[in-house]
């Protein structure tokens, strides 16, 4: 049994410790909102946030999160006053996702960066967020990402 602190809760997961994050999140936790891409940390559709930065959650076991404080895709946004996160919301209105697949680890990975740097230039956005977009929307991310740090600081 493994103690975590998942999107504001004191969980018990009874998974081993030497489980991978991500599947103990999905599998264990029913948190499905973090993806399986590759299984090696490459392509970013499994990043969390720990303790507020991103990290790619499929190649982390358990054993090395210890007492810190994991949060997933479902509690970025305020869904209980229906309200979506500036990111999530610029996601929306720039129609980011065609398949969308990717989509909740490279939203997880803008929002560190965001809260990092709330004024990123489009260099720094392309540098910093190395999560791969199978269908290519690059260009739309990159005026989300905008749109939502210019709707962050307001």
């Amino acid at each position: 049994m493994v103690k975590l602190s998942v999107n504001g809760i004191e969980r018990d997961c009874p998974a081993d410790p030497d489980t991978p994050l991500l599947w103990a999140l999905r599998e264990d936790l029913g948190l499905t909102g973090t993806k399986f891409g590759c299984g090696v940390g490459a392509c970013g559709a499994c990043t969390v946030h720990i303790d507020g930065e991103a990290v790619r959650s499929c190649p982390m076991p358990l054993s090395d999160v210890g007492a810190v404080k994991v949060t997933t895709i479902e509690a970025l946004g305020k869904a209980e006053a229906d309200k979506l996160h500036p990111v999530q919301q610029a996601w929306v209105e720039a129609q980011v996702p065609q398949c969308g697949y990717c989509q909740p680890g490279m939203i997880m990975a803008v929002a560190a960066l965001l809260a990092r740097d709330p004024d990123p230039s489009e260099t720094s956005i392309r540098e910093q967020i190395t999560n791969i977009c199978r269908c290519g929307t690059y260009p739309r991310i990159v005026a989300a990402v905008r749109q939502a740090a210019a709707a962050a600081r307001a």
